[in-house]
């Protein structure tokens, strides 16, 4: 169980690295922000859907209905929180947008002992506020001045369905891995297509050839296809507090992937922030030792 851990957190973490560079590429993308959302679910939807048919995997959705709720509250939760998220960015900035969108992670810790049993230790919790300082640290020169409160609610939003994704997940007992993942995705792009559709009608880009289409398809096959597939299965292998803690490791690469590509400033605050997001997981991570195995070890000497 504890290999299986382990190698659950080394995916995890490797996904979380992979979504930090969504930023980076996004910025190559000159759609609307639905736009990008809805293309990066549809490719990596289809990418994910044909990988499944070519490895002739047997269908079981529909043999385990007691998923389906969970299922389907994971997928809504998933596109309606990169709708707002996307919007939030629009709006208030993405330091702004960021520092609302990941107190998702402490509405997790939060319910932790009431919805899931998990007991947190102080160690635990020191290490999460540790995690959450370095993160506040990292993203708060982006934080803007003039705060629209629609972009605030919206980013507010994102961040609780952040919160009802990673619940929804963890109810998810039966459905693993490629499947979980392309179904979750799917009723993401339909959440998104309906509500693209009911906003902003059917939108076609004037100008088709100032489209980024390598970056579109990068976005949707690799970062959003790859990425998720690495994502979603690790979400019930691990305990909740470990998905919270590791989830700023997103922001942390993102920041990371600004400054060496983009040559964006990594000012002393932000160095500050990366040892306290990396130094306060790690610290929460560490196992107590164990004090009558000590015991036994100084009498047996």
């Amino acid at each position: 169980m504890k290999g299986t851990n382990s190698r659950a957190t080394l995916l995890y973490v490797l996904s979380l690295i992979i979504f930090g560079s969504n930023g980076i590429v996004a910025s190559y993308i000159h759609l609307p922000s639905y736009q990008i959302v809805f293309f990066r679910m549809l490719l990596a939807t289809i990418f994910l859907l044909l990988l499944f048919l070519i490895q002739k995997r047997p269908i079981t959705f529909y043999k385990f209905p007691q998923d389906t709720v969970a299922l389907f509250g994971s997928g809504v939760s998933l596109g309606l929180q990169w709708i707002f998220l996307f919007e939030a960015y629009r709006l208030v900035g993405v330091g702004t947008a960021t520092l609302e969108y990941y107190t998702g992670p402490i509405i997790v810790m939060a319910l932790t002992p009431f919805i899931f049993g998990e007991k947190l230790s102080a160690k635990k919790i020191l290490g999460f506020i540790v995690v959450v300082a370095g993160a506040t640290l990292i993203v708060s020169n982006g934080v803007e001045q003039n705060l629209s409160l629609i972009g605030l609610s919206m980013g507010a939003l994102a961040a609780i369905l952040y919160a009802v994704m990673i619940v929804c997940n963890r109810h998810i007992t039966q459905i693993s891995g490629l499947e979980n993942t392309i179904i979750q995705l799917g009723i993401g792009c339909i959440v998104v297509a309906i509500t693209t559709l009911i906003f902003h009608g059917i939108e076609i880009p004037a100008d088709l050839s100032s489209v980024h289409w390598v970056a579109v398809l990068i976005i949707g096959l690799f970062n959003t296809g790859v990425g998720s597939l690495l994502y979603f299965p690790q979400l019930t292998q691990m305990p909740v507090h470990r998905v919270a803690i590791f989830g700023y490791l997103e922001p942390l690469s993102a920041v990371i992937f600004s400054a060496l590509i983009l040559e964006e400033p990594f000012d002393s605050l932000k160095i500050i922030g990366t040892a306290c997001i990396l130094g306060g997981a790690i610290f929460a991570e560490i196992p107590k030792p164990n004090k009558r195995l000590a015991k036994n070890s100084l009498i047996s000497k």
